[in-house]
């Protein structure tokens, strides 16, 4: 840790997290888990810092709780909590799916949510489940708090709106799923395993009667940010759930973004398959968990 600060703070309240990055006046680094973030360091892609205050021992940041209508997850909550937790299962199906398919055990059993969304990568799996959900972000800094939808804080690969040398995500929050709505979520990787998806894609829709009366599609990587599929979504609501629709739904998507190729990973062509294969099916699941009011995360345990 040495080599990429001087000092490591560990703050017990917001208060104190904040009084931190107020001394260090822009050379401190507010880190998570720290899984992405020092292995950039160890890279040399992110600057060494004098100081890196640790979020995850804020009080009652490890909390997932009801509040009215919402689900809020503290800033150090981690990827297995999530996957473990019996109400984001339920009223968040899609946020524990993606976070079922994070790294291996140890990188969920460190990592957190707030982490993911922060570090504004365009391929987070728990950051597409949360995007599907119309998640907000809570930010506190010197110059106070607020909350804000999740999708407005991506300003490119790897930047926030988040000033992370000044201001602390230290919550999220979600409405809970009612009944009559579903949400989904796929990945799609190579199956050597390397840890960055092909894609990935999260979907919630609400029925009204027979018919599909709102949704929400994220997906990445498809850009530099996470991908809202806004016009796909609007040619979903008024209409009863179908393949045919969905298929349509996802040609839509694929007019509206500008797809690009990686050696590593796969070719445009490619990834538009997979769009093509898998987001009409993520849509018929999250339409079948809606009308059935069922919330069962696949490939979580239960």
């Amino acid at each position: 840790m040495t080599s990429f600060c001087t000092n490591y703070h560990s703050p017990v309240s917001v208060e104190e997290a904040i009084e931190l990055l107020r001394h260090y006046d822009g050379d401190a680094r507010v880190v998570g888990g720290g899984t992405d973030l020092l292995v950039e360091m160890r890279r040399g892609l992110r600057r060494p810092v004098m100081a890196m205050i640790d979020a995850t021992r804020i009080a009652d940041c490890k909390i997932i709780s009801r509040s009215d209508d919402c689900v809020l997850i503290g800033c150090g909550v981690t990827h297995t909590e999530i996957i473990n937790n019996a109400t984001i299962k339920k009223f968040g199906t899609c946020l524990a799916e993606g976070c079922g398919v994070i790294g291996g055990p140890q990188v969920r059993n460190v990592g957190t949510l707030a982490g993911n969304v922060a570090h504004a990568l365009p391929a987070g799996d728990g950051t597409m489940g949360f995007l599907a959900l119309a998640g907000e972000i809570e930010i506190a800094g010197v110059n106070g708090v607020r909350w804000i939808p999740a999708r407005d804080s991506f300003a490119g690969p790897g930047r926030s709106v988040i000033d992370r040398h000044r201001e602390i995500l230290t919550r999220l929050r979600f409405r809970a799923a009612v009944i009559g709505e579903g949400s989904a979520f796929h990945r799609v990787m190579r199956p050597q395993g390397l840890c960055l998806p092909i894609i990935s894609m999260a979907v919630s829709l609400r029925l009204d009667g027979a018919s599909i009366s709102a949704a929400t599609i994220s997906m990445g990587p498809v850009g530099p940010t996470p991908h809202i599929a806004d016009a796909a979504m609007k040619s979903l609501v008024g209409d009863p759930p179908s393949a045919e629709k969905f298929s349509e739904a996802a040609e839509i998507a694929l007019q509206n973004v500008t797809l690009r190729g990686s050696k590593y990973r796969a070719t445009t062509e490619y990834r538009a398959q997979m769009i093509r294969t898998y987001l009409p099916l993520i849509l018929a699941r999250a339409a079948e968990r809606a009308a059935a009011s069922r919330h069962l995360a696949e490939g979580v345990a239960s």
